[in-house]
């Protein structure tokens, strides 16, 4: 991509700030891997394999993500009411990416804590 056709980031329209960043924050990166692992989950398995993340957290999440069309949410009409969460084609197109970036962090891990200790 050509330096040109990205976007001032102080801008609303820079792919970066509008779509980069929402996606890539702390918890939307956890349930798109969460997925990626068990291709679908119901809400309280996921909040269950998220330990630390909250209920509320996790629903903004869910939400922010499907409104960009990565995880599709079905909802099926029984008793009590069941809804299973998945990566959707456009999802599925991120996790190469989103695997790169795991694979980077695990190689980089151990050196990056100890710079980060070393400041302390």
């Amino acid at each position: 991509m050509d330096k040109k056709e990205i976007f001032n980031a102080t801008t609303p329209d820079c792919p970066i700030r509008n779509i980069i960043a929402h996606i890539t924050d702390k918890w939307s990166l956890l349930v798109l891997y969460t997925l990626e692992q068990n291709n679908v989950l119901r809400f309280n398995d996921l909040w269950r394999q998220i330990p630390d993340i909250s209920q509320k957290m996790l629903t903004s999440t869910l939400r922010h993500l499907e409104e960009d069309g990565i995880i599709s949410r079905e909802l099926f009409a029984e008793v009590p009411p069941r809804v299973e969460y998945r990566l959707t084609k456009r999802g599925m197109s991120l996790l190469p990416h989103l695997d790169a970036l795991i694979a980077w962090g695990i190689e980089h891990f151990d050196e990056i804590v100890k710079d980060r200790n070393k400041k302390k």
